[in-house]
């Protein structure tokens, strides 16, 4: 079965070239297009997407607005990835910590826009973990937090979510750690859970921001 994404841009010319390189693909294709975040909700409850495709700056309702809209809204919804001029911008962390999983840069090559849809859709490692790592730190920590003490993580839980911050998908935390890769997705998911997270970007996004991991 192919992933269903979902283009949201204002801008046509963009939309047309994220629409040939996901065409293009045999397991993916482009099943709809929005040129404003006011109109993805809609969309996303018509036309099912695994991935929303999503412009961070639009006229009307923003990136970040549309990602709180269907992470509020929508029972299960679709992996969203953020896209963006630059890749400093505030309003890229504003959305992953609004639930965006993903951020792009409008210039990255097509091999780079392939991976990320594939990257989140597969949802066992982080996409492009260096500059979510680079946002956290020039944000720095959150005030009135310090570690993860409340949340009660295991020794075993704590240093996969340290893995997982550097990037690494189940499979090499397995072979790090010398365990099972099921035995990994059981860590990840009392991560999660403990964390109240939705998934491992919000999680890093978290352990970041606590002081838990540094940035540096």
């Amino acid at each position: 079965m192919s992933v269903k994404v979902l283009l949201v841009d204002d801008e046509e010319l963009i939309r047309a070239g994220l629409r040939a390189i996901i065409d293009a693909e045999p397991d993916l294709e482009v099943v709809g297009e929005a040129d404003d975040g006011a109109d993805v909700l809609p969309l996303v409850t018509r036309l099912a997407p695994d991935v929303v495709l999503m412009d961070v700056r639009m006229p009307a309702v923003d990136g970040i607005q549309a990602t709180r809209h269907l992470i509020d809204r929508v029972a299960e919804p679709p992996k969203i990835i953020v896209v963006t001029t630059f890749e400093n911008d505030d309003y890229v962390y504003d959305a992953l910590r609004a639930g965006a999983n993903g951020f792009l840069l409008k210039r990255a090559r097509p091999a780079e826009i392939v991976r990320a849809v594939r990257v989140v859709v597969a949802g066992d490692s982080l996409l492009f973990p260096d500059k979510i790592r680079l946002l956290a730190g020039q944000r720095g920590l959150e005030p009135g937090r310090s570690g993860l003490r409340e949340a009660g993580l295991t020794d075993r839980e704590a240093e996969v979510l340290r893995l997982m911050a550097t990037g690494l998908s189940n499979v090499e935390i397995s072979d790090r750690l010398f365990v099972s890769v099921q035995t990994v997705k059981t860590h990840v998911g009392n991560v999660l859970s403990k964390l109240h997270a939705r998934d491992r970007t919000q999680a890093v996004i978290t352990a970041y921001e606590s002081g838990f991991v540094t940035p540096s």
